[in-house]
């Protein structure tokens, strides 16, 4: 029996955990695929927004700001990078200018420090790759940007190291209400908890049901992005984005937290779950819109496309709150944008309406620091002589566009929520995110992750579930038969 199941091993579920595991409890993180960060946290915009877009007086409003400032502590707590680089809003004529003002107005309500309107020369002097034609902006200094997965994977080692159980491969299929407790089944497994908190994503929906009279339905959202070579990197000093207009937000570009450049996202409502797919119609849209910023955009230099789903609901604000029909039963849904920069106030809600249902203890000893993985590359050439020394592993390089070597991927495989996939490896240690895109490294992660984890090649998937490298099939002819891989 534990005191609380967590069911989604996103953001939110792992902000979460980590921040429950500062408390006496017995603590479950479930979560259906086969790594934490695997949905929407790991294809986002990765910025810490300010606050000045949510309208005042809902809960992403409150969240976003409170969150927000809680990143700089966070982040040097748990050894993940982080840079409040500022945002701009950008007009482009007088019409525009008067919504920056009212987005001005809304992020002073909403508490967002230190905001400033800009008029053209202004703009033209921080980011002179803009185009001309901006009339102004308006400047937010604590926007920042963030590497959202190695969050959600530094929180959850890190609230293993304080006592939270993990459990992957955890897809929830039912959940049934006993006198004081839940049974929440994956098939013919199930396992039991005094609460629940249902931080599901764009199932959670499905969860809800699973227990409640519907009362919200997620509906997706996809958004399509372009990574960009590290040579675009600095285009721009500042997250940019477009004056929203009747018509939409417009795209967002920024320089990510390692040095590359990204454009995005599109916005489509659809019907599945699980439509991930880029479109030509996608494609077109970014590259039609980028041009609003930048008339010289370097096309050619795109490295790589992706979608991300967002989890809207009618309200269009966020859901936190225990349910009316299950007591104990906590929903954490519809969280959208700024979900991740709102996510640290959202735990830290989720806290306190448990503390009102079931008094919680605080723990004398809560280990806050996390131990990020070595990168071998940011090392002076005595620290990387005297690692060497201690680990030979560390002298080969296995990743030539981001010269990640051999240590730091079997540090990404040993840890306590080790990757066991090819992306599971890039999104904690990073070969296969430079300009080759894994072309040359990924065979030998490949090696790498069967040796550690002591299986067959063909068992090692790119990422989620059936996602295989490799297929084992027969081969047969009038020479020979066989297996062959």
């Amino acid at each position: 029996m534990f005191d609380i199941a967590i069911i989604g091993a996103g953001i939110i579920g792992t902000m979460i955990s980590r921040e429950l595991s500062k408390y006496k409890l017995d603590i479950i993180l479930l979560e259906k695929d086969n790594d934490v960060a695997n949905g929407a946290t790991k294809a986002n915009s990765a910025i810490i927004h300010a606050g000045y877009d949510a309208l005042p007086n809902t809960i992403k409003a409150k969240t976003n700001a409170e969150g927000n400032a809680m990143f700089d502590q966070l982040c040097v707590d748990l050894s993940v990078p982080f840079s409040r680089i500022g945002s701009l809003v950008v007009a482009k004529c007088e019409e525009e200018k008067k919504v920056l003002t009212e987005l001005y107005e809304r992020g002073k309500k909403n508490g967002v420090p230190n905001l400033k309107i800009l008029e053209k020369e202004e703009v033209l002097q921080m980011e002179p790759s803009l185009t001309n034609k901006v009339a102004g902006a308006l400047f937010a200094p604590s926007a920042g940007i963030i590497g959202p997965w190695e969050l959600a994977i530094a929180l959850a080692e890190n609230a293993i190291e304080n006592g939270v159980e993990l459990k992957l491969n955890y897809e929830v299929k039912n959940i049934t209400k006993e006198k004081d407790y839940y049974k929440i089944y994956c098939d013919e497994d199930y396992l039991e908890a005094k609460y629940v908190i249902n931080c599901a994503g764009i199932y959670a929906d499905k969860i809800n049901n699973m227990i409640n009279s519907p009362y919200f339905e997620i509906m997706p959202d996809t958004g399509e992005y372009q990574l960009y070579d590290k040579s675009v990197g600095k285009l721009f000093n500042s997250i940019i984005f477009q004056c929203p207009t009747d018509k939409g937000k417009g795209v967002l570009a920024l320089s990510t937290v390692h040095g590359n450049f990204m454009i995005g996202p599109t916005s489509e409502r659809v019907k599945s779950k699980e439509n991930k797919g880029t479109t030509r119609r996608g494609k077109d849209f970014l590259k039609e819109n980028i041009r609003d910023l930048c008339e010289e955009f370097p096309y050619s230099k795109i490295i790589t496309a992706f979608t991300g789903l967002r989890a809207k609901v009618i309200s269009e604000d966020f859901i936190i709150e225990e349910t009316g029909n299950s007591s104990g039963f906590i929903n954490v849904a519809g969280i959208d944008s700024p979900g991740l920069s709102a996510s640290p106030a959202i735990a830290k809600m989720v806290v306190n309406i448990l503390n009102n249902i079931a008094s919680l203890e605080k723990k004398e000893k809560f280990n806050e620091k996390r131990k990020a993985i070595t990168q071998f590359i940011t090392l002076s050439d005595d620290e990387k002589s005297e690692l060497i020394k201690k680990d030979k592993r560390y002298g080969k390089i296995i990743c030539r566009c981001e010269n990640i070597t051999e240590g730091e991927i079997v540090d990404s495989i040993k840890r306590s929520v080790g990757a066991t996939t090819v992306d599971g490896v890039k999104r904690r240690a990073r070969p296969g995110s430079g300009r080759c895109q894994g072309g040359f490294c990924s065979p030998r992660v490949m090696e790498i992750l069967t040796r550690e984890l002591n299986v067959g090649m063909y068992e090692i998937l790119k990422s989620n579930k059936g996602s295989y490298n490799l297929i084992k099939r027969k081969v047969e002819n009038e020479n020979w038969s066989g297996e062959n891989v």
